[in-house]
């Protein structure tokens, strides 16, 4: 199944729980994309010792998943420079992924 998966928080927990989905979902034989969106895009840096968001966005990375990222939510954070794993995307694109997907999940 393709599944579009659209982050829209920071909050640790919930950000952790949206990355292990994803993980968990490509390493059960899924086609996975997360649009990271709003204050989501800042996912990468989240560290919090029980829920480390950054730590799963990266093993999906690493695992082949492909993340997308709000390119008007980065500028907006000026985070253009500071980011490894969330390029810079565009509506369109997320417009697409859900078009892709079988189902969408937001978080």
């Amino acid at each position: 199944m393709k599944l579009g998966i659209i982050l829209e928080t920071a909050e640790p927990e919930k950000a952790w729980n949206g990355c292990r989905f994803a993980l968990t979902a490509l390493k059960n034989g899924h086609a996975v994309k997360l649009f990271l969106m709003g204050e989501a895009v800042t996912c990468e840096g989240i560290a919090h010792p029980n829920y480390p968001a950054g730590d799963q966005l990266r093993l999906f990375a690493a695992a082949g998943g492909e993340i997308l990222a709000c390119g008007t939510c980065i500028r907006s954070r000026g985070l253009e420079e500071t980011l490894e794993v969330c390029p810079i995307s565009t509506m369109v694109d997320c417009v697409e992924m859900v078009a892709w997907a079988d189902k969408t999940v937001t978080f």
